[in-house]
This record gives structure tokens, C-alpha cells and sequence, in this order.
């Protein structure tokens, strides 16, 4: 898992690249988006288990499958 700090420090998982730019989705599912390489970091294991936390609620809540 990668953090985008040109975005808030929103977390996600690696998909590929795509030219100059990183694609990475929201963990779990969701929209991927593109970030330059220079803009991330890897993601802290408290900032993993929140962004899986999260997922996991969503779950329950029958908002993600």
C-alpha cells in the first residue's frame, strides 16, 4: 500500500503504471486514479489497517462486496 501526499494522504493499493504516472485504487475497491511516482510514500502500518478498517465497514454496511 502506497500513500498519495498530493491528495490528503489517501491510501492506496498499487495497480500498474501507466507512462510517467503510478495507477493505485482505494483498497479494497473503487476508482483508481494516477499519481506521479515523486508524490508517494509507503503507507505506515497504522495508515494499512485504517484503510482496511474502513473497507471492512463498508462491508458490513453492504455499501462494497
Amino acid at each position: 500500500m502506497l500513500v498519495d501526499t498530493s491528495r490528503g494522504d489517501r491510501v492506496g493499493e498499487f495497480r500498474g503504471v501507466a507512462g510517467p504516472y503510478w495507477s493505485l485504487r482505494p483498497v479494497g475497491s473503487g476508482r483508481e486514479w494516477e499519481v506521479e511516482p515523486r508524490f508517494l510514500r509507503p503507507a505506515l502500518l497504522m495508515e494499512q489497517l485504517r484503510a482496511r478498517t474502513a473497507r471492512l465497514n463498508a462491508r458490513s454496511r453492504g455499501e462494497v462486496l
